[in-house]
């Protein structure tokens, strides 16, 4: 499978089949990851897969849900978010894996300095490129992917429970795909690039 194929092809899957992934694909998936370029070659990730425990890690982010919706009033647009997160729980649940990616350069508080904001703003650049990377190895295998970002609403929690004061930059789901999500429309080119 050719790269650009790979980039048009894939999608983002929310529903998994029962099957389990092996770990030398999970492996492989990861390697794919760690091929990406990175500020000054500093590769400052660290990845978590979530297997054997994924049960510990849904009760932190029911009980860590549960919590925001018991003590703190929210905005409208903050509920929304909300109902997303917890959408996103019933697909951790159903996914065979998760697997967190960890800035270790970053703090989850940011930095003062402008040398560090660079290095921050470039740590998590290059942190996308790592899981782009897995999202298109994941799709070479015949396994579905989800780059989730609703993680943050209990990233304190999930911080707490993997042991880490270090920044949680991404996590994906990873399982074989129970659907097939047709493409989602994006923005024409004209409308995107402004050429000088």
């Amino acid at each position: 499978m050719d790269v650009l194929s790979a980039i048009e092809n894939r999608r983002s899957i929310r529903k998994f089949s029962t099957n389990t992934i092996d770990n030398e694909t999970i492996r492989n998936i990861i390697k794919a990851g760690i091929n990406a370029p990175s500020p000054k070659n500093s590769q400052p990730w660290k990845f978590v897969v979530v297997k054997e425990s994924k049960q510990e890690l849904i009760t932190i982010i029911e009980e860590g849900l549960e919590e925001i919706k018991t003590n703190f009033g929210m905005l409208l647009d903050e509920k929304n978010f909300l109902l997303s997160a917890e959408a996103t729980l019933n697909i951790i649940k159903e996914a065979p894996i998760i697997i967190f990616v960890i800035n270790t350069e970053n703090k989850q508080e940011h930095g003062k300095t402008r040398v560090k904001k660079y290095m921050e703003m470039a740590n998590i650049l290059s942190i996308g490129a790592v899981v782009e990377n897995m999202l298109l190895a994941s799709h070479k295998y015949g396994i579905g992917s989800l780059w989730i970002g609703d993680i943050y609403f209990t990233i304190n929690e999930i911080s707490r429970w993997l042991q880490t004061d270090r920044q949680i930059a991404a996590a994906i789901a990873l399982g074989y795909p129970d659907e097939k999500p047709s493409p989602k429309v994006r923005k024409g080119l004209d409308e995107l690039v402004e050429w000088k």
